[in-house]
C-alpha cells in the first residue's frame, strides 16, 4: 500500500437500517451527527435507508420501501407532465 493516502481515524461506528431496524457495528471514518448506546459504549450512529439486510438483491425478496412518501412526492411532481 502507498504511504500517507489512507485515513488514520478509523473507529467503531453503528450503522442502522431504518427500514427494518437492523444494526451492525463496523470500523469507519464516516462523520456522524448522532450517537447510540451499544453494548455499554457510546458510538457514532449512521442511519441508512437500505442496507444488505433489506436490499432485494441480497434478501431475494421484492419489497417496496417508501420512506417519507418519496413515491407520492415523485408522482405529484410529475403529474403535471402526464399526457391527457
Amino acid at each position: 500500500m502507498k504511504k500517507g493516502i489512507h485515513p488514520e481515524n478509523y473507529r467503531k461506528v453503528v450503522f442502522k437500517d431504518m427500514s427494518n431496524d437492523e444494526i451492525y457495528v463496523t470500523r469507519s471514518t464516516v462523520e456522524a451527527k448522532e450517537t447510540i448506546e451499544h453494548e455499554g459504549e457510546e458510538l457514532p450512529l449512521v442511519k441508512l435507508e437500505i442496507s444488505r439486510t433489506s436490499h432485494p438483491f441480497y434478501t431475494g425478496k421484492t419489497k417496496l420501501v417508501d420512506t417519507a412518501g418519496r413515491i407520492d412526492k415523485f408522482k405529484n411532481k410529475y403529474a403535471k407532465f402526464k399526457k391527457k
